[in-house]
């Protein structure tokens, strides 16, 4: 069983840039980790670490039990597949499939039959002839997959693969990607700051931030459970409703109303409640927090309208999803926060409270 380990990883640039902090995480085999974050938290240069494109400052990159933090990408027995597909030119694609296991001295017969096993799986068979020039982009990213796929690597890495792919192509090569890994129990770290892509390929997500690990679980824990603020602010479209509440005693003050807190061992001066747009109901519910207020703005989806609505006697702004055929001529709604939806966070650490 071939797992990856990163032990308290570091990578200080110079002039005191340092994008990976401390991390540590383990992908066991047949795993699908997807590296979450915005711009600069650190996911590609961890994805640089664990290929050997980078060396850490400090800490150990581990391929099942070889010590490959000082290795180098040769070495490691890993594939990786770029943004940018990285396709050679002046050679087909059968020949892109393939230079890399005829520079490792595969036998020929193995390499045909490595190549028709991937090419069958990929839906690549009848363009095996043509030079990159003459494909889609589509058809490029599944060429990059398919020379990753053929070599049998213990590691895979993919680095933002779909993001030079319109919405639609996007779709399906996801689809794709989610078959295709599934059947390779190897592990996969997969980076990408798209959130539907981390929730809906991952068994795993790593969600980054000013290169700390935020949280490490399963995207349904990440999205029902998210660890702290900025988790939660991060993991989800739209976004969750993050209101910060003055507190006295057990309760929270929001503007011209009083929200009784939950029971904690000591009250912090300030707590972020947060919400779920699609948890917020319209009307009066049973047993929930009711607030009225202003529509100042409802976006139509189609299958649904999001609405926002400003909370009285505060600048702040809260947001529902409503079914698409609500009557907003009369912009004074009810919005109705059920108890079991709300989600506290310390108002000073952010840090999600029990």
């Amino acid at each position: 069983m071939v797992q990856l380990h990163l032990k308290n990883l570091r990578k200080q640039f110079a002039h005191g840039i340092v994008p990976v902090k401390d991390i540590s995480l383990t992908v066991n085999e047949g795993e699908f980790l997807t590296l979450l974050g915005p711009s600069g938290c650190g996911k590609s240069t961890l994805l640089r670490l664990i290929a050997g494109l980078e060396q850490p400052t400090q800490g150990q990159v581990m391929i099942g039990d070889r010590d490959v933090t000082t290795l180098p990408p040769s070495q490691r027995n890993i594939a990786m597949v770029f943004q940018s597909y990285a396709l050679y030119p002046h050679m087909s694609v059968a020949e892109n499939i393939t230079a890399a296991l005829k520079l490792r001295k595969i036998p020929p017969d193995e390499i045909e039959h490595r190549m028709m096993d991937v090419s069958h799986r990929l839906g690549l068979d009848h363009l095996l002839s043509r030079k990159p020039a003459q494909l889609s982009g589509g058809q490029r990213q599944r060429v990059a997959l398919a020379r990753s796929l053929v070599r049998k690597p213990d590691v895979f890495l993919l680095d933002e693969p779909l993001s030079n792919l319109d919405a639609l192509l996007r779709e399906q090569v996801r689809a794709d990607l989610k078959q295709l890994f599934a059947s390779q129990q190897k592990p996969v770290v997969y980076v990408t700051h798209d959130q539907t892509e981390a929730m809906t390929l991952s068994s795993q997500i790593a969600v980054l931030y000013d290169g700390y690990l935020q949280q490490l679980a399963p995207p349904r824990e990440i999205y029902t459970r998210p660890a702290n603020q900025f988790v939660a602010g991060f993991v989800g479209s739209p976004q969750m409703n993050l209101l910060t509440l003055n507190c006295e005693g057990n309760y929270g003050f929001l503007g011209d109303y009083k929200v009784v807190l939950p029971s904690l061992t000591a009250t912090p001066q300030k707590i972020i409640l947060g919400i779920r747009p699609e948890d917020v109901g319209l009307g009066d519910l049973e047993g929930a927090r009711t607030f009225q207020g202003q529509v100042f703005l409802a976006e139509d989806f189609g299958k649904e309208k999001l609405i926002s609505v400003r909370v009285p006697g505060t600048e702040q702004t809260l947001r529902a999803i409503v079914p698409p055929d609500t009557d907003l001529r009369a912009t004074q709604v009810t919005l109705s926060l059920p108890r079991r939806q709300i989600h506290w966070f310390d108002g000073e650490t952010g840090d999600r409270l029990n």
